[in-house]
């Protein structure tokens, strides 16, 4: 197995930092509706298309970029950690376990290696996507992150203005994260055995293809298995929402409010088209930034696979 070293991982983190905020930077707009759809279902509830119309003759377009700034960055320092992370536990993991081991059990890997990067990222994005949350729920509490960030810590504190979300960001982001790696692994080697394709050697055209294809597949199946959570994101971060009391509490409240079928179908539309999108794009930016570093991908390979 070749080694991996710091150069590696920050080209990894890099990479993924870039990908990440372009993409989530790119979806910004689909993102304010899903949102609006979950914040006010009972005003946003004739579909993706017709929320984008009601967002566009009530407030104008620029509306559909609120959040732009927070997302972009909140997004690009998430991007660091976890796909840096992915990495860094995945290969240190296969590296101590051997080829074999690693090999049997890379799903498992990828599990893990995903939930722990996830975890530290999360701790990051956490302030950055309340802020992003409050001001598409108020676009009128301020002009853009600098603006917007101090107010909230002002008015709510550090832990209840920016942490209030943290619990159902991780029930959120790590099922997510996850799926969207275990998912995409698993798809990815479905893919290019069925097309043929050998991702140690083929053209850059062959990869993207596959990384573009099993990201859909990943993010759509990622989206479904977070969604719920992500709804309670949206709303424990909705002033008044759950009542007072402790996070816990207030989670709990809110999801015997809206009751499971909500919980996991309000904006789960629109989050599906997001996500697979945005996964998609992830791993293809991901891979085109790695190829421009001159850093060779890891993959999981079977050592007894004939040459």
């Amino acid at each position: 197995m070749p080694e991996y070293g710091v150069s590696y991982y920050v080209k990894s983190a890099v990479a993924g930092g870039i990908c990440c905020s372009v993409t989530h930077g790119g979806m910004c707009p689909v993102d304010v509706v899903k949102t609006r759809i979950q914040l006010e279902p009972e005003k946003y509830n004739r579909g993706m298309i017709a929320g984008f119309r009601q967002v566009i003759a009530a407030e104008g377009a620029g509306a559909l970029a609120t959040g732009l700034g927070p997302t972009a960055a909140g997004y690009f320092v998430q991007g660091w950690f976890k796909f840096g992370g992915v990495e860094f536990f995945k290969i240190n993991m296969a590296q101590s376990m051997g080829e074999e081991a690693a090999w049997k059990y890379r799903f498992p890997i990828y599990l893990g290696a995903a939930a722990g990067a996830e975890f530290i990222a999360d701790i990051f994005l956490c302030p950055l996507e309340a802020t992003r949350i409050r001001l598409v729920q108020n676009p009128d509490l301020g002009s853009g992150l600098f603006d917007t960030f101090p107010k909230i810590w002002k008015q709510d504190g550090f832990i209840r203005g920016f942490y209030s979300g943290f619990g159902p960001i991780l029930f959120k982001q790590i099922p997510y994260t996850m799926a969207k790696f275990a998912v995409q692994g698993w798809a990815q080697e479905v893919i290019a055995t069925g097309a043929g394709v050998d991702l140690k050697s083929a053209g850059e055209g062959s990869k993207m293809a596959v990384a573009l294809s099993s990201g859909v597949v990943a993010g759509v199946a990622a989206a479904i298995i977070s969604h719920p959570a992500d709804t309670l994101l949206s709303l424990v971060n909705k002033p008044g929402m759950g009542g007072e009391g402790s996070i816990m509490s207030r989670l709990v409240n809110i999801a015997v409010e809206l009751g499971p079928a909500k919980l996991c179908l309000t904006g789960l539309g629109p989050r599906c088209v997001m996500i697979g999108g945005l996964t998609a794009g992830q791993f293809g930016i991901f891979d085109k930034v790695m190829a421009a570093t001159g850093a060779q991908k890891f993959h999981f390979h079977d050592p007894n696979e004939k040459h």
